[in-house]
C-alpha cells in the first residue's frame, strides 16, 4: 500500500483549495473565515475586493463560532477580544474597524501555504499595499462555478468545527475520541465531563478527503439539494457486529462516502465485503485523514495504529478474517482506477 500525497502533481483548483482547508496550518481559525467569506461574497475573476468589504462577513463568521467555541486559536489576541466584544454589544462598525486593522495580518500572507510549500493555483493576489484589498483570480472563479462548490462550502464549515472542537474541549489529543452517529449522520465526541457534544456532519467532514467523489466508483457526490446522492457507508458492513471480531465498525476508519447507486442500487454493495484493491483505497483515505491533524488524526491512530505499518496490518488482519472467498468480493460495475485523485 504505497503512500500517495493528497495533492497530485497536476492538481485541479479543487485539489488546491481542499489542500489549503484540510492541510494548511491551524494556529487560528482565520483561514476558515476567509475561505467562508470568499465563497459567500463570490467575487468575479479580476475583481478587487477591499478589506473593508470582506471585514463584515469575515468578522461575523468568527463571531458566530466564538459564541459556541470561545477558543478560536492557539494564542488569544486583541482581534479575538474585539470579536467577543461584538457578540456583547453588536457594534458592527467597531468590528469592521478591528478586522481591517488586525484580522487579515497573517491569513492573507499564509492562505495559500501548506507547510513550507505554496499551492499551484492561487485564489487571490495580495494588493493590500497598493489597493487595500485582494484581487480575485481566474482560479477562484473556476472553483466557484464548479459542480463541487456547494460541497466545498460545507467542507469548510465541517473542518472549522472539527479544529475548534480540538481546541475547546480541553482534552489531550491522545484521549480525544471522535465517533459517528449513523442515525443522525453526525460526528460527535464527549467533553471532559463526559457530556456528548455534536461536532459536525459526517458527510461534510469526510467529503474533502475523497475529493467530492464516491469512494467506490468516483462519481461526483452531492451533499445537499435536490441532487443529493450521498450515503455514509460502512466499508466492512454492519453485519460483522454479529461476529466475534470486537471491532468498532462505526469508527471513522471504517466510514466512507458512497453514491447511493454503489451503496444500495441494483448492483450495490449492501452487506458484501469489498475487493482487495478497495481495501487499499481505504488505507489511502485513512492516511489522508491522518495527515490533516485535529482531531481525526488522533482518533484514527488510536483505532488503527500509530504507524503506517501497524495501520496496514490492522486492515489486512480484518480482511483476512472476514473475506473467506475472494471470488465473492464486491466491486462496482465501473470502478475508478485513480483512487479518487
Amino acid at each position: 500500500m504505497a503512500a500517495v500525497t493528497f495533492i497530485p502533481a497536476n492538481p485541479s483548483v479543487e485539489d488546491c483549495w481542499r489542500g489549503i482547508i484540510l492541510y494548511g496550518q491551524n494556529s487560528a481559525s482565520y483561514k476558515f473565515a476567509l475561505a467562508e467569506s470568499l465563497l459567500q461574497l463570490n467575487p468575479q475573476a479580476g475583481q478587487l475586493v477591499k478589506l473593508e468589504d470582506v471585514a463584515p462577513v469575515f468578522g461575523r463568521a468568527i463571531a458566530a463560532h466564538i459564541s459556541h467555541s470561545p477558543k478560536q486559536g492557539t494564542r488569544p489576541g486583541k482581534f479575538l477580544q474585539s470579536v467577543q466584544s461584538y457578540n456583547t454589544d453588536g457594534n458592527l462598525d467597531a468590528l469592521v474597524k478591528a478586522t481591517v486593522a488586525s484580522g487579515f495580518q497573517d491569513v492573507i500572507d499564509a492562505f495559500h501555504n501548506i507547510g513550507t510549500s505554496t499551492v499551484l493555483h492561487k485564489f487571490f493576489i495580495d494588493e493590500r499595499k497598493t489597493n487595500k484589498g485582494i484581487r480575485i483570480t481566474d482560479e477562484f472563479s473556476k472553483l466557484a462555478e464548479g459542480i463541487q462548490v456547494a460541497n466545498i462550502t460545507q467542507e469548510v464549515d465541517s473542518r472549522w468545527r472539527l479544529v475548534e472542537t480540538a481546541w475547546n474541549l480541553g482534552i489531550s489529543a491522545n484521549h480525544l475520541v471522535v465517533q459517528h452517529d449513523h442515525e443522525l449522520g453526525e460526528i460527535f465526541t464527549f467533553d471532559s465531563a463526559k457530556r456528548r457534544k455534536a461536532v459536525t456532519s459526517s458527510r461534510g467532514a469526510l467529503n474533502g478527503y475523497q475529493k467530492g467523489r464516491c469512494f467506490y466508483c468516483a462519481a461526483d457526490l452531492r451533499l445537499l439539494g435536490e441532487e443529493f446522492n450521498t450515503d455514509v457507508d460502512h466499508f466492512f458492513p454492519h453485519k460483522l457486529k454479529q461476529s466475534n471480531l470486537h471491532l468498532n465498525l462505526d469508527g471513522v476508519w471504517n466510514l466512507v462516502l458512497s453514491c447511493q447507486s454503489c451503496n444500495r442500487g441494483p448492483r450495490g454493495k449492501f452487506d458484501r465485503i469489498p475487493s482487495l484493491r478497495l481495501l487499499e483505497r481505504l488505507h489511502l483515505r485513512n492516511e489522508f485523514l491522518i495527515g490533516s491533524h485535529h482531531p481525526l488524526r488522533e482518533t484514527l491512530m488510536n483505532q488503527t495504529g500509530n504507524t503506517t505499518e501497524k495501520r496496514v496490518g490492522f486492515l489486512s488482519k480484518i480482511y483476512q478474517e472476514v473475506q473467506l472467498n475472494p471470488q465473492t468480493a464486491w466491486e462496482p460495475e465501473l470502478i475508478s482506477l485513480g483512487n479518487f485523485l
